[in-house]
Formats: structure tokens, C-alpha cells, sequence
């Protein structure tokens, strides 16, 4: 469907795609992965005409059309939630804005008029479209994605500008899934949705009939939704028939190909020096020698990619062991202004439990973290630490904590006891901070940079309890999976929030559910809890909407048209009583000017029969001008 045919692209002498070439079929459902800086999102921009290669083509036919969600996306403006969803279908809007001018010009034409036939011929056509372009499930549609994406009914007529950046986000992205493009592009979009919207979107996704390219360092949501994997890096794009876990095991295979031809072609370049070295000098050889340095030079050499970044090495410090009770929350309300974020909250941890703390977005998680870290109060009740307990807090924007003004040595040692300066460099060289790097200024560190540098600086604090909000924010594949190992081999009591499943899954053993109806307690990982609300009808279905409403809303179309058509018909029947009048009285006009004359009482006969018809003719106007009359009030009712 769509090709990218040779595509080039260079920043300054670094290439990033070198003749790249791969072909995007109408129903793929494909995960673009690659070290950080690889292209991912140089691609998308490629191919969503943003942004131009230095040569090579994207060829497309002229049907298929991209929607694409950058990683940053805000929707601006006045219109109301539900106004600006309807506004990807664009068609749609467009065909009721002319059909809504026709009935205008229908309205105000006299219905002998040619203007008034077209315009009902044109009102007819435009009817037909919006009913090919199932206009009667619009509602439906938009309200069922919005749904699915954590907007509440409340939402609809509230201006976007009322939300804020991640909800705006969301935005973005159901009008991209409205608007049903050929191929659907999306940058990291799961970053900003909580665990029910994941599931419905991974549920939407696979059952979307265009095609799907996807960036995401949520490897559950790419395990279980991609069909191909696009691997980019040093210039090159490979493509692999299977999902993240088979582009794993696949691209391993490939690499160990790929070493073993590379150590045979380093074998025979050995081999080949050692000869011109050998025999540079004899004139005898001297053909053979300048053949196999020409050989040598043409040689193009063997580069293994390995796909991967080094990872971060590093555990947790041993802890020091606390009291079987480590935290205890009791009764706990928060408020801001009006709205009540907390309500009653209780809940208890206990030592060595590894708990994943949920919720919609909106539930009050991180609210709830910050009033246990001390960094908020609570209106009332009590948040307990147990005897010996240390804890260390994560926050969700940790990373925004950071002093800019530092650099990355100087802003981990701030804080840090003397005795332990030492370990600092090691810890920062663990965490892909090495040489020069540690003398990098904060503010120019990319995201991941930065949550590195913070959790970096929480290992140098003591502790026994971690309570963790979204830790794995802007970090990469590799990152997180030596995150979830450290926390695994922890000895101490976690509390963590995360939407994601893959990080979670191997490492929490209970679910806390915080919602505004309270907190629930779940057995388990974090899927065997999408499973279980899923099994309660809590995750929105991403099936087309209830035929119910689709009839209800149909019918109510079919009741407007059918009102349009007898609009119509009453019209011309005016129109046709209008000149049974105007010829009615004509002929009493008519008549009058003769029984107006003196020799019209003089005709007998004549007179008496001109008499009853000017009598049948009043009797006839009246009539007509009753059903005129009876005409009007039935229009005036049904265009109301």
C-alpha cells in the first residue's frame, strides 16, 4: 500500500537512513523500534510528509491517507470536546454545512422556480451522501472512542482548553482514530494513558482494519498487538515478520550470523595483509601484491549492529530490615477547593509485599504518593510509617526536580554524605553516564537522561521502602528491563505506579485499586487485573457501537427526512392553493365589473345564472383560502 522506495536521510556527517526501502501493507500492524536516536521518529515524520529526506520517494497511492500522533500534541481552542472529536469527519461536516444552505434556498424559493428544483434535487443528492457516509453513527462513534480514551459524558461540552497537556493528548489521538486513516502512525501514545485506556486502545488497534506503525517502549502492547517489526539503526531499516518477542529472537540469530561472517571476512583480510606485508618488497610479487591491495581496498566490511544500547548496570544496596507492618494509611481525605480527591482511604503494607498501586487517571494516585512522602497534607487521617522503616520517593516528575544549572556530577553528589562520594561515579558510569559525560549540563539532557540522573540519585539515600510513581517514564526498553531486575532482587517493600504491564507483571505480586468509589484489593499482576476488571465491563469496548443506538439515531435522521419531504410536498400544495385563489379571484374580479354595469340587470335569464356563479365563486375562495390558511400552520409545525 505504502512504499518507501531508497530513502536517504543525513544530519551534518551522521547518516540516519542510508537507501532505505520497506513497504507498508493495507492491514500490518508494525512496531518501529531502535536505540534512542535512532530515526523512529525522523521516520514517522518522513512519512507523514513533515519532514523531507535528502533523496528517495514515499509512493502512496492516491487513496490512502496517514494520521499520525507525534509524542507532543495539544489541541487548541474554544470548541467543546464532543465539536472538536466530530471535527475529524470532515466530509461529513461539510455535507451538512451545504445541505443545511439548500434547505435555506428551499425554504425561501417559490417552488415554480428552476432554483427551486435544484435545490431540491441538490437536497436529495446530499442526503444520500451523509447516508453512504453512515452520518447516523456519528454520535455513537465519537462518544465510544472518547469513552474508550477516560472521557466521562460530563466531558463532552466542556472547551478543550479546559484540559490539560495529557488529555489533550487524548484528544489528538481520537480524532486520528475517527477519522479512520489508510495508516495510522502513533509516537509513544500509551505515555500519557492509564491502564484501562491501554487495554481498550491495544483492543481498538487490533481490530482496526487500516494499518498501524507504532513507537512504544510498552512491550506488552507490542507483544500482543504488532504482526512485523521495523528495526532502525545506523542507517539501515530491517524488517521482521513477527512481534517484539520474535524480532528479539530473530534479530539474535541474524547477529550471530552476522559475527561469524564478519570473523571469517576479518580472517581472510589477516590473511591477505600478512601476504602483501610478506612480500611488498620482492619485485617478483610484486603484481600479485598491488592485485590484493586493490582486493583489499574494495572490500566492504562486515558491521555487526546489535540493535541494542549498553544497558544500565546497577542493584539496589542491601536494606536494613524494618517492623512486619511498613505502612499503614487510615481514613485519609484530600480535597482541592471543591473537589474531593481522596475519600476515606485505608489501606496497609507489609514488609517484603511488592505492591503496583492503579487507577484512572484522575483517581488521585499521585496525590496519594505525595501525601505518604510528606510532600502534601491531608485534610484528615493519618499516613503510618513502621518502626525502622526508610523510605525513598520516586515522583512522577522527578526528573523536573532537577537543578539545571548543575552538571550531572555535580547535581548526583548534592545532598550525598562525604563517605559516600566515592561511590558516585561509579553509580553515574552504571547508569551510561561515563568520561565527559558526567560534566554534561542537566538542563541539555534528554528525558531518559534525566530520570536516569534521578534514580541515580535516589540509590545513594538509605532505604527499605521504595514508593515509586511512574519510574519507567521516557525510559527505554533496556532501561526498564534492568530496572524490573533490581527491583526483583530487592529485599526491602515497594509501592509502585505504573501503567505498564510488561514492567509490572514480573515484579508485583497485589493490585491496589484506587478509584473516587475507594481502593480494591486484586491478587496478582497487573494483567491478571486488566483481565479481572475487563471480566466486569470496566475497560470500554472498542467494538463498532451498540446497534440500539445506531437504530435510535437513524431513525431520528429517517423522521428529519421524511419531515424534509413533506416540507416539500406542502409547499408546492401552497403554492398550487396560491393560484387557485389569485384565478379565483380573477373571475369574481370578472364578474364584478359586469354586475357593476347598468344593462347587466337587464339580461333575465343571464343575470340570475351570472349571480349563482359570482355566489359558487365566493363560496370557492373562502374554501381555498381555509385550506390556505390550514396549510400554512401545518408547515409552520413541522419546520419547527
Amino acid at each position: 500500500m505504502i512504499e518507501l522506495k531508497n530513502i536517504s536521510l543525513a544530519y551534518g556527517g551522521r547518516k540516519i537512513f542510508d537507501c532505505v526501502c520497506a513497504v507498508i501493507n493495507k492491514n500490518d500492524k508494525i512496531g518501529l523500534v531502535g536505540n534512542n536516536g535512532a530515526g523512529k521518529s525522523t521516520l514517522l515524520k518522513i512519512l507523514a510528509g513533515i519532514e523531507q529526506p535528502d533523496s528517495g520517494e514515499i509512493a502512496k497511492p492516491k487513496y490512502a491517507t496517514i494520521g499520525y500522533l507525534p509524542q507532543e500534541a495539544i489541541v487548541a481552542g474554544s470548541r467543546s470536546l464532543y465539536e472538536e472529536a466530530e471535527s475529524a469527519f470532515v466530509d461529513i461536516i461539510t455535507a451538512r454545512r451545504e445541505l443545511a444552505e439548500v434547505e435555506e434556498v428551499v425554504a425561501a424559493a417559490d417552488p415554480k422556480t428552476r432554483e427551486y428544483a435544484e435545490a431540491i434535487e441538490a437536497m436529495g443528492e446530499l442526503q444520500r451522501r451523509l447516508e453512504d457516509m453512515q452520518e447516523a453513527k456519528l454520535r455513537s462513534k465519537v462518544e465510544a472512542v472518547l469513552s474508550g480514551l477516560g472521557f466521562a459524558k460530563a466531558d463532552m461540552s466542556r472547551p478543550c482548553s479546559e484540559f490539560s497537556g495529557g488529555w489533550q493528548m487524548r484528544i489528538a489521538l481520537a480524532k486520528i482514530l475517527l477519522r479512520e486513516p489508510s495508516l495510522i502512525m502513533l509516537d509513544e501514545p500509551t505515555n500519557h494513558l492509564d491502564i484501562e485506556s491501554v487495554a481498550w486502545l491495544e483492543d481498538y488497534l487490533k481490530s482496526y482494519s487500516g494499518a498501524v506503525l507504532l513507537v512504544s517502549h510498552d512491550r506488552a502492547l507490542l507483544d500482543r498487538l504488532t504482526t512485523r517489526t521495523f528495526h532502525v539503526g545506523k542507517g539501515r531499516l530491517d524488517s521482521y515478520s513477527g512481534n517484539y518477542e520474535f524480532y528479539l529472537a530473530e534479530s539474535a540469530k541474524r547477529i550471530e550470523v552476522l559475527r561469524k561472517a564478519a570473523a571469517n571476512q576479518q580472517r581472510q583480510i589477516e590473511k591477505t595483509e600478512r601476504f602483501i606485508e610478506r612480500f611488498r618488497s620482492k619485485n617478483t610479487k610484486a603484481a600479485q601484491v598491488q592485485s590484493r591491495i586493490k582486493a583489499l581496498d574494495k572490500i566492504q566490511r562486515i558491521e555487526v549492529e546489535d540493535g541494542f544500547e549498553s544497558e544500565i548496570k546497577f542493584e539496589f544496596p542491601q536494606s536494613r530490615r524494618c517492623g512486619q507492618v511498613v505502612l499503614e494509611v487510615e481514613n485519609l481525605c484530600k480535597s482541592f477547593g471543591d473537589h474531593k480527591v481522596l475519600d476515606n482511604i485505608s489501606f496497609k503494607i507489609e514488609r517484603g509485599e511488592r505492591v503496583g498501586l492503579v487507577g484512572v487517571n484522575g483517581a488521585g494516585k499521585s496525590t496519594l504518593a505525595k501525601i505518604i512522602s510528606g510532600e502534601l497534607q491531608a485534610d484528615s487521617g493519618s499516613v503510618k510509617l513502621g518502626y525502622n522503616v526508610e523510605m525513598s520517593f520516586f515522583a512522577q516528575h522527578q526528573s523536573d526536580r532537577l537543578n539545571k544549572a548543575n552538571d550531572v556530577l555535580t547535581e548526583a553528589c548534592e545532598g550525598v554524605p562525604f563517605e559516600r562520594r566515592a561511590r558516585v561515579r561509579g553509580l553515574l558510569g552504571s547508569f551510561l553516564f561515563s568520561g565527559d559525560d558526567v560534566f554534561k549540563s542537566v538542563s541539555v539532557l534528554s528525558g531518559g537522561e534525566k530520570n536516569r540522573l534521578a534514580l541515580a540519585k535516589m540509590l545513594l539515600r538509605d532505604f527499605n521502602f521504595l514508593l515509586l510513581d511512574e519510574p519507567t517514564n521516557h525510559l527505554d526498553m533496556n532501561s526498564k528491563a534492568v530496572l524490573g531486575r533490581a527491583l526483583a532482587d530487592f529485599d526491602g517493600t515497594y509501592l509502585i505506579i505504573s501503567h505498564d504491564r510488561d514492567f509490572l507483571d514480573p515484579i508485583v505480586d497485589r493490585v491496589i485499586e484506587l478509584s473516587r468509589d475507594g481502593v480494591r484489593f486484586f491478587p496478582g499482576n497487573l494483567s491478571e487485573y486488566v483481565e479481572r476488571i475487563r471480566q466486569e465491563g470496566k475497560i470500554p469496548s472498542a467494538s463498532k457501537p451498540q446497534q440500539a443506538q445506531v437504530s435510535e439515531y437513524k431513525l431520528q435522521k429517517q423522521k428529519q427526512s421524511a419531515a424534509r419531504k413533506e416540507i416539500s410536498r406542502i409547499k408546492k400544495e401552497i403554492a398550487q392553493t396560491e393560484d387557485s385563489i389569485a384565478a379565483i379571484e380573477a373571475d369574481i374580479s370578472k364578474l364584478e365589473a359586469e354586475m357593476a354595469s347598468p344593462e347587466f340587470f337587464k339580461r333575465g335569464a343571464a343575470c340570475a345564472g351570472a349571480t349563482e356563479s359570482y355566489n359558487a365563486l365566493k363560496d370557492e375562495l373562502a374554501r381555498a383560502y381555509s385550506k390556505w390558511e390550514s396549510l400554512s400552520s401545518e408547515l409552520e409545525e413541522i419546520s419547527k
